[in-house]
């Protein structure tokens, strides 16, 4: 077996596929050097002479610059590779001529098809507090909801958050598109929206952004005005489950599919297995029809020209220049530099900058054309690519992720998390390693396409992807690992 692997034949360097002893021969890309010192697996090996100052390139794209002579050999990572990046930059639009599309994958899903179309991947409750006060509440209604309507429906859910008073202005009304968005999601056969009474996010103004074609499964409660809410919300949760009950599974093609697309705790194997393994479901489902979202908007620095030069026409490209460059200025008007990441985790599995994070994160969009930009808290509006304005935290992109619409989320890491989010959660390990170590985490081992290939792991990742949108449980699912997070941006009163 190879220990590094070489991959673009520009590169500079090698990602080790093992770890390496000082005087070890390291084979990659037609080149041979010895290890001039121990050197973790996931780490990048170079595999030729590096002065100081020149770029150091990998996947094809510079991904810093030398800060020291590098030989051949050595451990390329922060000691001697930093950043190249800094403010906000122009762009110039540079289509890039269209790949020929991946013959659509003639495969269904058991989805629930909802009166405007939309399909779900779950048939669920969910309890939507208003506000932070009524957290609690929303739990302790779905908790006992659930025991009482178990089999009727896939389950009931509350979903507590810290937000909804002491907010103005645009700050509020993100708070508000949230949870708004989430009402409407298909994969919740009913909603109980609950508020306290006296908050800033007024249940009146929230009912506001739902489509009135969708208040048909909605119910709304206010605690303060209720003489039992525990009750009331029980009772108002059997009328949804009642009514959701009666919609039943049925066979649908992937183009009723909307992919989420996220990395969370990346290492070196990221952008080599788990990534571009999520780019060809990416290009499957946008092939066939269907829709995939992406965001992280941080963590496209470095490489957003390459989605720029994917941009379906002028005017998108000019959406995802201003996506891009809002969120620079976002980090620079609080004094922070655009280019704070990789974390202590990725940097310990190998990520040296964010460009080499970016690059890699990337591909978890395969090839699609982009066919639309989304701004936070809004919802997709076209099937294909989009890309959803939101900043890397992981629960706050997964959210985001769910509330623009994604029915299953593709989650790729390295480090491993046990985190899972309103809609079907994979968890899609870049290395056997963490798969074998954490199976109550991980659905999915990407290790494989070192061993099997991107064939073998294609078809089995799609079979899986499948199944879970059919109904079987994800590992976060079954730990009962359900969350939302917000994006808070103003002032708290």
């Amino acid at each position: 077996m190879t220990n590094a692997l070489q991959i673009h034949g520009d590169d500079h360097v090698a990602t080790l596929l093992e770890p390496v002893s000082a005087g070890d021969s390291v084979t990659a890309g037609g080149v041979t050097v010895a290890a001039n010192m121990d050197i973790p697996k996931g780490h990048k090996i170079a595999l030729r002479d590096i002065a100081a100052g020149a770029e150091v390139v990998k996947f094809g794209f510079p991904i810093g610059r030398a800060t020291a002579d590098i030989r051949a050999g050595d451990h390329v990572h922060t000691h001697n590779l930093a950043t190249g990046l800094s403010g906000t930059l122009d762009y110039r639009y540079q289509p890039a001529e269209r790949p020929h599309d991946a013959p659509p994958a003639a495969r269904s899903f058991l989805g629930y098809v909802r009166e405007d179309g939309r399909v779900g991947t779950r048939n669920e409750i969910w309890i939507l507090p208003s506000v932070g006060c009524v957290g609690r509440t929303a739990e302790r209604i779905a908790a006992e909801a659930g025991r009482r309507h178990a089999g009727e429906v896939d389950g009931v859910h509350g979903f507590p958050h810290p937000y909804g008073c002491s907010q103005l202005g645009d700050d509020l009304g993100a708070t508000r598109s949230m949870l708004a968005a989430l009402a409407a999601h298909p994969n919740a056969g009913g909603v109980l929206l609950i508020g306290l009474g006296c908050e800033s996010n007024q249940i009146s103004r929230l009912l506001e952004e739902l489509p009135e074609g969708q208040r048909g499964r909605i119910r709304t409660l206010v605690a303060q005005n209720s003489a039992d809410e525990l009750e009331e919300g029980l009772a108002l949760v059997a009328e949804l489950a009642a009514e959701a009950a009666k919609v039943k599974r049925q066979p649908v093609g992937l183009d009723r599919l909307v992919l989420g697309v996220k990395c969370g705790g990346s290492d070196g194997f990221s952008g080599l297995t788990a990534n571009p393994l999520v780019g060809r479901m990416s290009d499957l489902v946008a092939a066939a029809g269907g829709s995939v979202v992406l965001t992280e908007i941080p963590e496209i620095f470095g490489a957003e020209q390459m989605l720029m030069d994917r941009a379906e026409s002028a005017p998108v490209f000019e959406e995802v220049v201003g996506v891009v460059n809002d969120f620079k200025n976002y980090f620079l008007s609080h004094g922070e530099p655009v280019s704070e990441n990789p974390s202590p985790g990725n940097l310990a599995g190998g990520i040296t900058t964010l460009e080499e994070k970016s690059l890699g994160a990337v591909q978890k969009a395969g090839h699609a054309t982009v066919a639309d930009v989304r701004r936070y808290g809004e919802r997709i509006r076209r099937p294909g690519l989009t890309l959803l304005e939101a900043p890397g935290n992981d629960a706050v992109s997964s959210t985001a992720l769910a509330a623009s619409g994604a029915t299953v989320i593709l989650f790729t890491t390295g480090r491993g998390t046990p985190l899972g989010f309103p809609v079907p959660t994979v968890k899609i390990a870049s290395n056997s390693d963490l798969a074998q170590r954490k199976p109550g985490w991980i659905d999915f081992d990407a290790g494989q396409v070192l061993s099997e290939g991107f064939e073998t792991a294609e078809a089995a990742l799609l079979d899986r992807i499948v199944a879970i949108a059919s109904g079987e449980e994800t590992a976060a699912e079954r730990n009962g690992e359900r969350e939302i997070a917000f994006w808070k941006r103003g002032v708290t009163l």
